[in-house]
């Protein structure tokens, strides 16, 4: 049976536009979009700050750096919702917001730096939540 994303709040039109100074950006939530789908059900909510992809709550984020900072390292940023620390070194930091949640802050400079170990993270992310 295939799983279809379901969105909604926020419509194709509006991650184009959210991502509209960022394609490496759109690529990598393309290729994030790509990965969840195999997993299921999910939802995808556009606001002005990110893109979130939910289930029941919010278990990864992507956002551009560049509509904050001056100097943006990367052009995007994944942030994905574990429940416990990873200590991988490829994130750039990774803060503990409540008792059972880790956000991990990954920095996206091209699509293909969502691999294996990225799709492992964004599995445990969303199972996680239902």
């Amino acid at each position: 049976m295939r799983q279809k994303r379901e969105r909604s709040v926020g419509t194709t039109l509006d991650v184009m536009e959210f991502f509209e100074t960022s394609p490496e950006g759109l690529r990598a939530y393309e290729k994030i979009c790509r990965i969840l789908g195999k997993l299921g059900n999910y939802e995808v909510r556009v606001t002005k700050s990110q893109v979130a992809f939910r289930r029941k709550r919010g278990f990864a984020y992507i956002w551009t750096p560049a509509r904050y900072l001056h100097r943006p390292a990367a052009p995007a940023v994944l942030s994905i919702a574990l429940g416990r620390h990873d200590g991988s070194s490829r994130f750039k930091e990774v803060v503990h917001p409540s008792p059972a949640h880790w956000m991990h802050h990954l920095e996206i400079y091209d699509a293909n730096d969502i691999d294996d170990e990225v799709t492992r993270w964004l599995t445990e992310a969303a199972q996680r939540v239902g």
